[in-house]
Formats: structure tokens, sequence, C-alpha cells
């Protein structure tokens, strides 16, 4: 079972930031999703939002500002993606990067980052459809995590296209009898976003892959294997709401 920290860590640490990677890596992730947008000077960053608003209290958007400016108005707390790289790869965790709203040219910008940061083997892409077989252009080697939204199957054409290795559903979804479906069918399983533990050990007992949520160490206690010293502890909520 492939524990991954949804954006982090945030209950504990506004999202997407370098101090939540690292505390989701502190509390025993196997691998942390994040988010990818460009600046208007083509920078990958971490931000899941299209404007700066609601984490950083500036209605602003991101494709306006360049890598400065928004470091500026963040007091630097927006890291670029080679800097998250940096910390997730040197933890051993992988990378889940999701690419919300990423047209093929931002796609490549972030492909190229990961290549140029030597991250290719860590790393693994998750979006829809659109977005996935942009991906699959710009690194036909890529691992792809499909997120799909209905318990419709994807066509043959769309998987024969796309190539994932990974179909990610919203939690409700997922069932045994899914599961067994896609295993069948060489697919691995993956929920989002499950932050109770009652939900934790449903997907569990359906035998899902890979499980994402915003609290990692309440997942780690679940599958009981909490890192030795830890403890989940209390937390005010996330600072993040949507899927993975």
């Amino acid at each position: 079972m492939v524990a991954v920290a949804h954006r982090g860590d945030p209950y504990r640490v506004r999202e997407n930031t370098l101090a939540s990677l690292r505390s989701a890596l502190a509390h025993g992730a196997d691998a942390v999703e994040i988010d990818v947008r460009l600046t208007a000077d083509g920078v990958p960053v971490l931000l899941h939002d299209a404007t700066l608003k609601r984490l950083w209290r500036r209605d602003v958007p991101l494709s306006r500002l360049s890598r400065a400016e928004v470091a500026g108005l963040t007091g630097g707390g927006v890291p670029d993606l080679a800097g998250a790289l940096a910390v997730i790869t040197a933890a051993g965790a992988r990378v889940m990067l999701d690419l919300p709203g990423a047209d093929r040219a931002a796609v490549r910008a972030v492909v190229g980052t990961v290549r140029a940061a030597g991250a290719a083997d860590s790393a693994y892409y998750c979006a829809g459809p659109a977005t996935m077989l942009a991906v699959r252009e710009a690194d036909p080697a890529a691992e792809i995590a499909l997120t799909w939204t209905t318990l419709a199957p994807p066509r043959p054409v769309l998987l024969a296209a796309v190539r994932p290795r990974t179909l990610n559903y919203r939690f409700g979804l997922v069932s045994r009898a899914l599961t067994d479906r896609l295993h069948g069918e060489g697919l691995l399983v993956s929920a989002w976003t499950a932050d109770t533990r009652r939900t934790m050990r449903r997907l569990v007992a359906a035998g899902v892959d890979s499980i994402t949520t915003n609290r990692v160490a309440v997942l780690r206690s679940v599958l009981g294997d909490r890192p030795p010293g830890r403890s989940p502890g209390r937390s005010p909520g996330p600072a993040a709401d949507g899927p993975a």
C-alpha cells in the first residue's frame, strides 16, 4: 500500500510548501502529491489554484506573475518544482505531479524540469485524459495515474493512447469489485482524497494499491506501520480542498 500525502501535510502546514512536504515525509509518506502551474515567465511552481488568493491573500492570477514576483508576494513561500523535487527525492520518496489547467506547453515545461532534475524515475503524473495525453506525448516513458471520475470504464482507445499504470478514483467510487476488475486488466488502483479512518480502512479492505490523504500520519497508523517516534496527533484541519 502506497501512502500518498496530498499537497504535503496540509492539516499541519500550509499546502504545497517545502515545509509541508518535509512534514509529510517526516510522518511517513511514501509519495507526495503536488500541484504544478507555470508562472508568466514559464517557471513551474507549486500551486493548486489559478490565483494566490486562497493561500496567500493576493487576488492575482499566477499566469500574470513572474517567478520573482511570486516570491515577493509570498515571502518566498511558493517553491519552484526543482526545489520541491530535490526535497522529495532526497528523502527517497516518490512524487505525484498533478497538473491543473496545464496546456501542452506547460506539460512540456514540467516534464523537462523533472528530467533536468534527474527525477524521472521518482515521478509520476496524474490528471484527466487531455492532460495525460499531453504527458504521454512529451514523455513516452512517463508513469501515469489517469484520474477517472465515473464508474463507466475508460474506452480501450483512450487506455491504448495514455497507457496508464494506474487509474485514480475519487474514494467514494472504489469497491472490491472495481479493484478486482482493474487488477485483472493489469492496472493499479489509487483513491483520493481519504481523510477519515473509516474511509481509509474501507479502501484497504477494497484492495487499492494507493491512498492519497491530507492526513498521512493517520493513514500510517491505520496501516499499522507508523514511523517510530511519530504520533498522528490532532490538527485543526487542512488548508486545502479538492481532489488530487
